[in-house]
């Protein structure tokens, strides 16, 4: 089966604060084959090139000339989009949801069977973990990463708690997010067109793909998969012990 991977890295990264766009920041301890430093997005995307069940990549970049194409390819460098995985650049929209749409829309040409839709700023995927979103996609049709909560959640009407969920039954969900393609797409088309009547955001695909095709399976993942938010989490340079807590 085709399997394309579409990385998501159109956002503005305001919660980085000021400077250099989060995916296009060096990674700590990250290198390229010929020992040349990665940045977040290409970490993220040379995990996808070096898997050989990914025929292509798409890379969604910020609409912006600054922060677009040229400087997504800048951020990856030659020596990842020399690979002999094909990688391909498409312009984002002005929320997750139109920039993977796009994506998705520009891989109509393609005709892919799987399309796995992962966030740029989680350098540290892994291959296994894309091996089993592959296999659970073919199984079920859908399938998301999750991994346990290590706090417990409340719903909150401020300033009062007013539900204590449990921590058992409740887990956090990561990326990649796999589903067929020809699903994914049709879910995002109706999203699109129920987020203009209805004035509706989604910042997930699995809940587009949950409330417009169906049920997605939770497969187990990987506590070292962290999305890089703040600052401050370019600091681990060791991801699996930080995010391994006793």
């Amino acid at each position: 089966m085709k399997t394309a991977a579409i990385i998501t890295a159109a956002g503005n990264s305001s919660r980085m604060g000021d400077g250099l766009k989060k995916e296009y920041r060096l990674l700590p301890g990250a290198f390229d084959e010929d020992g040349n430093p990665m940045t977040v997005l290409g970490a993220a995307v040379m995990a996808f090139a070096l898997n050989p069940r990914i025929s292509f990549i798409v890379v969604v970049h910020p609409l912006d000339a600054e922060s677009g194409e040229y400087a997504a390819r800048a951020a990856l460098g030659a020596r990842i989009l020399s690979t002999k995985k094909q990688i391909l650049f498409v312009p984002g929209g002005k929320s997750r949801q139109s920039s993977v749409y796009n994506g998705l829309s520009f891989l109509q040409t393609w005709k892919p069977d799987i399309t796995l839709i992962h966030d740029g700023a989680r350098p540290w995927i892994k291959n296994d973990l894309i091996d089993r979103i592959i296999d659970g996609v073919i199984e079920y049709g859908a399938a998301i990463p999750v991994v346990p909560l290590t706090e417990t959640p409340k719903i909150i009407n401020p300033p009062f708690i007013e539900q204590h969920l449990k921590r058992t039954t409740v887990f956090a969900a990561q990326t990649p997010q796999g589903f067929l393609f020809s699903e994914i797409l049709a879910a995002h088309q109706k999203a699109a067109e129920h987020s203009v009547r209805e004035n509706a955001a989604y910042t997930d695909d699995a809940e587009i793909y949950g409330a417009f095709a169906g049920k997605t399976a939770a497969i187990q993942g990987d506590r070292a998969n962290i999305k890089i938010t703040f600052a401050f989490d370019l600091q681990t340079i060791d991801p699996p012990a930080a995010a391994n807590p006793a």
